[in-house]
């Protein structure tokens, strides 16, 4: 963040306790060599890892297995001008372990869209970055509450 930019820098444990909160982020990562955006219902492991749920299937896990990607998830109150934003970013695997498998099948998210052969997708929290914009508060000392 940059000084008086009207943001607040969140540390990393509060990121994810905020991130905890909300059922609903997207995933940010590569299709066909430009960059894709997709809203998923997430949860977290007890390590701060994100964890999708989806089909075996999909084009997600074809896309993501291996690879760099970012998480975003968000609060916003537009009224208040206020919220926060995390971008958690790591590389995403889909977990073939079949004891772990088995814990987040008791653990992890339930998918939205169920199918009938799941995966779980781990996105491992290398880098997590959050800010906060606190309404009545914005940009150099401007108040909006007038």
């Amino acid at each position: 963040m940059y000084r008086n930019d009207g943001f607040r820098e969140l540390g990393r444990q509060e990121c994810l306790r905020l991130m905890a909160q909300v059922p609903v982020g997207r995933v940010v990562y590569t299709r066909r060599a430009l960059p894709a955006v997709l809203p998923v219902n997430f949860g977290l492991d007890d390590d701060g890892a994100v964890l999708l749920r989806t089909s075996a299937a999909s084009e997600l896990v074809r896309a993501i297995n291996g690879a760099v990607v970012a998480f975003e998830a968000d609060d916003v109150d537009a009224a208040r001008h206020s919220g926060w934003s995390v971008v958690v970013t790591g590389s995403a695997t889909v977990v073939t372990g079949p004891a772990e498998h088995e814990r987040l099948a008791r653990t992890g998210p339930v998918s939205w869209v169920p199918a009938p052969q799941e995966v779980f997708v781990r996105i491992e929290p290398e880098l997590v970055t959050g800010r906060e914009l606190v309404g009545g508060r914005t940009l150099y000392g401007v108040d909006l509450t007038v």
